[in-house]
């Protein structure tokens, strides 16, 4: 069983997934910056300089702090906004290197070819040298 952790840990993917998760965090860190220091005291100026986190209303003792939440929603829709270029990024390299490399197996086929058609003429050419 400790064997089998082992391997699983020392994967190349698993690495690479912490990697992402601490990068992740630390994006969302930047993005909650963002959102607000400077979104929301930009909307702020649009609704009569409201902050928006304190945005609440009550009902009875229970208060709904529906700014915050907003400020959350804004925050997600960043973050998706970005990670979807990333993506869109990622599948534009990735089509370019399988396109590569489709051209690549393209030449050496033809390269193949090429070099079977000498072989085949070269074969003929010595049967009609030997007939």
């Amino acid at each position: 069983m400790i064997k089998e952790f082992k391997d699983f840990i020392s994967r190349g993917n698993v690495l690479d997934l912490a990697v992402g998760v601490i990068m992740g965090a630390a994006f969302t860190a930047i993005v909650q910056s963002l959102v607000s220091n400077l979104i929301n005291p930009l909307i702020g100026l649009f609704l009569g300089k409201v902050d928006l986190s304190n945005l609440v209303f009550k009902v009875g003792d229970a208060t709904f702090k529906y700014g915050t939440f907003i400020e959350s929603i804004i925050n997600f829709l960043i973050i998706a906004f970005v990670v979807f270029l990333i993506v869109k990024v990622m599948n534009k390299i990735i089509k370019t290197r399988e396109d590569e490399e489709e051209a690549e197996e393209d030449n050496k086929d033809e390269e193949v070819v090429m070099y079977l058609k000498k072989i085949s003429d070269s074969l003929e050419e010595k049967n009609r040298r030997e007939n």
